[in-house]
């Protein structure tokens, strides 16, 4: 094949490429300028079509494409039928059409031995999904632990509660179910940020515990820390305290309270998701 041609046209003139897709195209488009590179790109005129996927829409640009010489279609569209009729057309007219994703998904098909989706943008679908949960994750690691109040406002739920109640582990499950949570620790010496009382309260749960559990969970922290387990830290008296300080800043924001003395991460989080489903769709 000559160094100026492609597919045997003549790049002498200004080439139409028609990128079409029945979602955004960016695929498509960018395996036809990586081909287009190994060529004169600047003598083609990459155009992409997206969202193609009606018959009229499919005719229209092989009509587009048919009036300007030398063009032709890549494409990427899912539908059988929307396939065979841009091929059809195209033919029909002289115009090459290229599939970029109907010959692989045929053969991934006689290989699985089973059917394709046939549901446009899948792909993108999951990449959004990915970033979303990568940015839910780096949420909760910013706004872990009352560091910036500010993130608050930003939240799709703030979990409040004392040392050890689990929050931060909590709003780390919650962030790979890609929900922004940010945690605020209740400490009687310590005031709340108050951005904390100016959220809806359906915005915020709060997390409280046994006393007696609270005690041996913080005993167990104490000697990890390498420290006896007679701090004030682990004292029941104290402990009592600091449940009954956190209990009344719960009351005074009006949310809802998960208690977590015996559960898992796992249930808790399952909980705040209920609430927060449950708060959406606009029930209690």
């Amino acid at each position: 094949m000559p160094a100026n041609s492609l597919g045997g046209m003549s790049l002498d003139k200004r080439t139409a490429i028609f990128v079409v897709s029945d979602s955004i195209g960016e695929t498509a488009e960018l395996v036809t300028r990586a081909a287009a590179s190994q060529f004169d790109s600047g003598q083609m005129l990459i155009q992409r079509f997206p969202h193609i996927d009606k018959e009229e829409a499919v005719r229209e640009v092989v009509r587009s494409a048919a009036a300007q010489t030398p063009s032709m279609i890549v494409f990427t569209l899912v539908y059988p039928d929307l396939r065979e009729l841009l091929c059809r057309e195209a033919a029909a007219v002289g115009v090459p059409a290229i599939d970029l994703l109907g010959p692989l998904m045929n053969h991934l098909s006689q290989l699985t031995g089973r059917s394709p989706r046939l549901q446009p943008g899948l792909v993108h679908q999951l990449d959004e999904e990915y970033y979303r949960r990568i940015e839910a994750v780096e949420f909760a690691v910013k706004y872990d632990d009352g560091k910036d109040a500010r993130g608050l406002v930003k939240a799709d739920v703030v979990v409040i509660g004392v040392s050890r109640t689990s929050k931060t582990p909590v709003c780390m499950y919650l962030a790979h179910k890609r929900v922004k949570a940010a945690n605020v620790p209740l400490i009687p010496e310590i005031p709340p940020p108050r951005e904390l009382f100016q959220l809806p309260p359906e915005r915020v749960v709060g997390l409280t515990i046994d006393t007696y559990m609270l005690n041996q969970i913080r005993r167990e922290r104490l000697k990890v820390l390498g420290l006896g387990d007679e701090a004030d830290y682990a004292n029941t008296q104290r402990i009592e305290a600091e449940l009954r300080y956190a209990r009344e800043v719960m009351n005074r924001i009006g949310c809802k309270v998960i208690d977590v003395s015996n559960k898992a991460i796992e249930e808790t989080a399952n909980q705040v998701l209920e609430i927060i489903r449950r708060r959406d769709l606009g029930g209690d």
